[in-house]
C-alpha cells in the first residue's frame, strides 16, 4: 500500500508540474522594422513573447494588419509577405509616383503604431493605429483593434465576445447615441450597427468607428467606452485581470 501511496504523490506532482508549464506567460515588447534608404515608414509593433506557439499566432497577426495598412492598391491581392516587403513595396510605389509626376512635391509617409489595451488571463487587446499619405488631400488614419484568447493565441471575432449580442448591442445603442448627438451621420441613427473594432481598455469595453464608417471625415474617428459594470454580465471575457 505504501509503495501505492507514493507512485500516486508522485503522479500528482507530475500532473501539477505540467499544468504549470501550460501556464500562459506572455510578455509584450516593442519592435521596429525599417529597410535600407527608406525614410518615409516607421513601423513600431507590440511583439508577443513567451509561450511559442501563442505569441506566434499573435505576432502574425499583428504584422498581418500592418502588411496590409502598408499596400496600395487591391485589398484582395496583397503580395508583400514580410512587413520589410510592404516597406520596400511602398517605398518603390512613391519612387515609381516621383517618376511619373516629378512636378509633384508632396512626400509619401506611413506611420505604424501598435500599443497592448488590456491583459488578463482569458483576453489580450491590442490596438494597430495606421497612418498613410500617399499625395491626397489628406492622410488616412485607421485604427485596427484585435482581440486574441491569451490562453491559445487566436484571433476572437466579436461575436465570440458576447453572451448575448442582442443585448449588449441594446445597451450599446444607448452610449452610441450620446457619442453621436452633435455628429451627422451617414445613415439613420436608428439603424444601428456594432463596429467593427471592439476591445478590451482598464475603464471598460470600446467601441470605434473609423472615419467614413457611420460618418464623414470632418467628424473623424468616433469612439465610446461601456464600463465593465454595465456589460460584464453579457461578456464571454470578463473586464478584470
Amino acid at each position: 500500500m505504501m509503495y501505492n501511496k507514493k507512485s500516486l504523490l508522485i503522479i500528482s506532482f507530475i500532473f501539477i508540474a505540467m499544468a504549470c508549464k501550460k501556464e500562459v506567460n506572455i510578455t509584450f515588447s516593442e519592435i521596429s522594422f525599417t529597410t535600407n534608404n527608406n525614410s518615409i515608414v516607421s513601423v513600431n509593433l507590440p511583439n508577443a513573447s513567451g509561450n511559442k506557439d501563442i505569441s506566434n499566432l499573435i505576432n502574425s497577426e499583428i504584422q498581418r494588419v500592418a502588411i496590409a495598412a502598408l499596400h496600395i492598391g487591391d485589398p484582395d491581392n496583397i503580395t508583400s509577405a514580410s512587413i520589410k516587403e510592404s516597406i520596400t513595396a511602398f517605398s518603390q510605389e512613391f519612387e515609381s509616383f516621383k517618376n511619373d509626376f516629378p512636378e509633384a512635391n508632396q512626400l509619401w509617409e506611413a506611420q505604424i503604431d501598435g500599443d497592448v489595451m488590456f491583459e488578463s488571463k482569458d483576453i489580450i487587446s491590442i490596438a494597430i493605429t495606421s497612418y498613410t499619405n500617399t499625395g491626397g488631400a489628406h492622410g488616412n488614419l485607421t485604427i485596427s483593434i484585435l482581440n486574441f484568447n491569451a490562453k491559445t493565441g487566436e484571433r476572437i471575432t466579436n461575436t465570440q465576445l458576447f453572451k448575448n449580442e442582442a443585448a449588449f448591442k441594446s445597451v450599446a445603442k444607448t452610449y452610441f447615441n450620446n457619442a453621436v448627438k452633435d455628429k451627422t451621420l451617414l445613415f439613420s441613427d436608428q439603424t444601428f450597427t456594432l463596429p467593427a473594432n471592439i476591445g478590451y481598455s482598464e475603464d471598460g469595453l470600446i467601441l470605434l468607428y473609423n472615419t467614413y464608417e457611420i460618418a464623414p471625415y470632418s467628424s473623424g474617428i468616433i469612439e465610446f467606452t461601456i464600463p465593465y459594470t454595465q456589460i460584464n454580465a453579457l461578456l464571454v471575457f470578463n473586464g478584470s485581470h
